[in-house]
């Protein structure tokens, strides 16, 4: 599946264009719960992996990298999640603002769901977006 900009997250961004709002950094959050990302969507809409050594990673503004082109694209150094234990089922990420906690945009894994069956199991994200 491809990546899914949430509604309320549209928004958002137009305000930040538009210097209305000051942008903030975000959060890359994993997902447990059998989801696929809709327009629609609220950061409810996700179950976020909890235990055996998971935490949300933050990006940093600064550390984005951006290529104008058609499409324009930002990327972010690769992000590698490392459990220490069987935490199930993990079927795709979401982003989040660091300090609001409202949804941006998120993404299911399109070979997922992944399987974390023990310690030292690894999922990596190459966070990017791009723009048309």
């Amino acid at each position: 599946m491809a990546l899914l900009v949430a509604d309320a997250a549209e928004a958002v961004m137009l305000a930040n264009i538009l210097n209305k709002t000051a942008p903030q950094n975000l959060l890359l959050k994993l997902y447990t719960n059998d989801y696929t990302p809709v327009e629609g969507e609220t950061e409810a809409s996700y179950t976020e992996a909890a235990g055996f050594g998971y935490a949300a990673l933050t990006l940093t503004g600064a550390n984005w990298t951006i290529t104008p082109g058609a499409p324009s694209l930002a990327s972010y150094a690769q992000q590698t999640f490392t459990f220490s234990g069987a935490l199930g089922l993990v079927y795709g990420y979401f982003v989040v603002q660091a300090v609001s906690g409202l949804i941006m945009w998120g993404e299911r894994f399109t070979d997922g769901p992944y399987t974390i069956a023990q310690a030292e199991d690894q999922i990596r994200i190459n966070p990017s977006l791009s723009l048309t």
